[in-house]
């Protein structure tokens, strides 16, 4: 693998070096068996983070990178659900919290098809990974098949997609929902204030943030959140992990959640031929669900998707990047698409400082351009932008965004996040999906 830094590449001599640099991030945050975000901030495997890393590390070795899928895919429960961490064991347990110790999912996830190992959290993140596989099966074909790859991933993954599907359809309407904020990935969204002022949040001294002593508090999400988000995961696992038998205080469709699942139904597709199984199941599923996602969450006064709370039944009137990368679904109607690149051009989501898209409305109350998820700019949902302005045949507005993506990829030393006011570098540097990111488009 080292020797990849070596390995010519068709490109000018500045991306050759991004190039290098991004495969240098890869290899020093690889543990053997998957690779961490950072070393230091998020020490153990990611699931939405390693979908994306894979996508990355296809261009470096198809093998490392179906490795990656691989190791997350050895964390899924029984009930099909792929977990948003899958906990090294070599790691003391004071090194994130919540720690295994917390979610005790061999013992509390028993029910429900938990692994008696590895260790791993009890919650989901963004379903992506179909695409991911996909994408690394066609970087090697040959070495795919040979290793039996897809054979393998295929029956997982249409798993895990069933459990979104069925135990997590709690609005009734055919998406799938989420029950804690983390899942959707975008942890502290002014999207879920609202429905967060239903949870009263765990004491202070009933858990210690490990994130603080990596991280600047400024960009964090806030003790009185953070206490929420506790104690949501805490009441999840006191249920044991039952999504009908738990009372879901907070949970919500999204829209980027549903979109990633459209796209990766449609991967699903492409693996079945594939494998000489019929697509068409996986195809119709993905229009159904299309259908399902403009009825339930478009919102063509403001031009975006928009969170449904499902305890009010409402969408939320906060506009987020989640409403925009539905573009990546490949069978909008041409209005909706439409309206969607009007918003992404307009006054909302213009950063002043990149060419990276806010997480959240610049000219929204809740903007606050450093803290978590509630301004700042962030790579891997330009990077799902980015290919869902290429999908729909807007490639002058993806080339701008692919160019902006790697000046600041670059400039940053592939941070976590960007300050949009400044453009400066935030969260956690050397940051695997944006590395990772960065080699994808400079191969597109």
């Amino acid at each position: 693998m080292r020797g990849l830094l070596d390995r010519p590449a068709p490109t000018a001599s500045a991306a050759l070096t991004l190039r290098r640099g991004a495969a240098r991030v890869l290899l020093d945050n690889w543990t053997g068996t998957s690779t961490v975000p950072s070393r230091t901030l998020y020490p153990h495997q990611w699931s939405w983070d390693s979908a994306f890393i894979a996508i990355g590390l296809r261009h470096l070795s198809a093998r490392r990178a179906q490795r990656e899928l691989e190791s997350l895919l050895a964390g899924q429960w029984a009930d099909g659900r792929l977990p948003h961490i899958v906990f090294n064991p070599a790691l003391p347990p004071d090194a994130y919290f919540p720690s295994p110790d917390f979610w005790q999912s061999s013992r509390a996830g028993r029910t429900a098809g938990a692994p008696s190992t590895p260790e791993t959290s009890g919650i989901v993140q963004p379903p992506v990974h179909a695409l991911a596989a996909w994408l690394v099966h066609r970087a090697d074909p040959a070495e795919s098949r040979r290793r039996g790859f897809l054979a393998r991933a295929y029956p997982r993954l249409v798993a895990w997609h069933d459990y979104l599907l069925t135990r997590r359809d709690l609005g009734g309407g055919g998406l799938a929902a989420v029950v804690h904020p983390w899942e959707p990935g975008m942890d502290n969204s002014p999207c879920w204030d609202g429905p967060l002022q239903r949870v009263d949040p765990a004491a202070p001294d009933a858990y210690h943030r490990a994130d603080l002593n990596h991280g600047n508090p400024a960009d964090r999400p806030t003790d009185l959140d953070y206490g929420r988000y506790v104690r949501l995961a805490a009441d999840y696992r006191d249920a044991e992990y039952d999504d009908h038998a738990a009372r879901h205080r907070f949970a919500v469709e999204d829209p980027c959640f549903n979109a990633l699942l459209i796209v990766s139904e449609s991967a699903l597709a492409d693996m079945a031929g594939e494998l000489g199984r019929s697509g068409a199941p996986h195809t119709a599923r993905a229009a159904e669900l299309t259908r399902r996602l403009v009825s339930r969450l478009w919102d063509d006064t403001s031009g975006l998707f928009r969170v449904r709370d499902l305890a009010t039944d409402a969408l939320v009137d906060e506009r987020s990047v989640t409403g925009l990368v539905p573009l990546a679904v490949p069978h909008l109607s041409r209005d909706v698409v439409k309206r969607l690149h009007e918003t992404l051009d307009g006054p909302h989501f213009k950063a002043p400082a990149t060419q990276l898209i806010p997480s959240y409305d610049v000219t929204g109350h809740a903007f606050d351009r450093h803290r978590y998820w509630r301004g700042p700019a962030w790579f891997n949902t330009a990077w799902l932008i980015h290919r869902g302005l290429r999908t729909h045949g807007l490639t002058a507005q993806a080339e701008r965004l692919r160019q902006g993506f790697l000046a600041e990829a670059g400039r940053s030393d592939f941070a976590e996040y960007v300050d949009p006011v400044t453009g400066g570098g935030r969260g956690a540097r050397r940051f695997s999906w944006t590395a990772a990111l960065t080699l994808d488009l400079l191969s597109a």
